[in-house]
């Protein structure tokens, strides 16, 4: 029982969704603690805001200036003492929501990073380099903030951080064409903030650096532990940086 005592410490979600209908529902779901559930769409074709509207979120309908950007007004649209980042595709599981109420009860720190799990095709990755995978996605409202990165925009805060334990459910490539859409979408994405932090490139630059990301994720971060997947995985990140620093190099492909 809450003591009449002592103020209640609040809870908002915050989901950015494109044609997420496939998502939404679950991702919402996985968070029933919440006090509010912020969902800033960008134009979905599908039914995502009818399903986020019919799952209990309040569902805002903006423009696309970029992730950063997306996330840093919800920041600013919550109303609660503390915010939580969430991507459609990501759940949080009954173990992780007992432990983030803990640690906003009697915080130790201004923000916690959480570890995730992730899938990739169906399969749940060990290595690579996809395991912690530690990400900054809870901190106290007031000291929350977004990088304004184009694609790789992270969560930031204005003091202290420390860890959870238990991670976030991240279903991250559901199949074939998933993977293969965003690599297009990662490169693309990618190669807009290289070009924006003044970063050059060339043709064997590209190749070198997709060398370099197939070597690093089989080999150095031992993808070669999760079996055929691993494979694909490493195939995948190093298709996905050398389009990146091709697409850097011939600066034709816009976001």
């Amino acid at each position: 029982m809450q003591d009449p005592g002592k103020t209640k410490i609040t809870l908002s979600v915050i989901i950015v969704t494109k044609n997420e209908s496939q998502n939404i529902t679950a991702c919402i779901g996985s968070v029933p603690f919440a006090s509010e559930i912020l969902v800033l769409d960008s134009g979905s074709t599908d039914d995502t805001v009818a399903q986020a509207r019919a799952a209990g979120a309040t569902v805002h309908s903006t423009d696309w200036p970029g992730y950063g950007l997306q996330q840093l007004r919800g920041i600013q649209m919550a109303k609660s003492d503390w915010v939580l980042s969430l991507d459609a595709d990501e759940r949080i599981s009954a173990e992780l929501a007992a432990e983030l109420l803990a640690a906003i009860s009697n915080p130790k720190a201004d923000g916690y990073r959480l570890p995730r799990s992730s899938s990739f095709c169906g399969q749940f990755m060990r290595a690579g380099g996809w395991v912690p995978d530690y990400t900054l996605r809870l901190v106290k409202r007031e000291a929350a903030g977004f990088s304004d990165h184009f694609l790789h925009a992270h969560m930031t805060v204005d003091g202290t951080r420390a860890d959870l334990a238990n991670p976030i459910i991240h279903y991250s490539y559901r199949n074939l064409d998933d993977v293969l859409e965003k690599l297009n979408r990662y490169s693309r994405g990618s190669a807009v903030d290289l070009l924006e932090q003044g970063v050059r490139s060339n043709l064997s630059k590209a190749l070198l650096k997709g060398f370099s990301a197939f070597a690093r994720t089989y080999i150095l971060r031992r993808g070669f532990m999760d079996g055929q997947m691993g494979l694909v995985l490493a195939i995948f990140n190093a298709e996905t940086t050398y389009y990146k620093y091709l697409r850097l190099h011939l600066r034709r492909d816009t976001p």
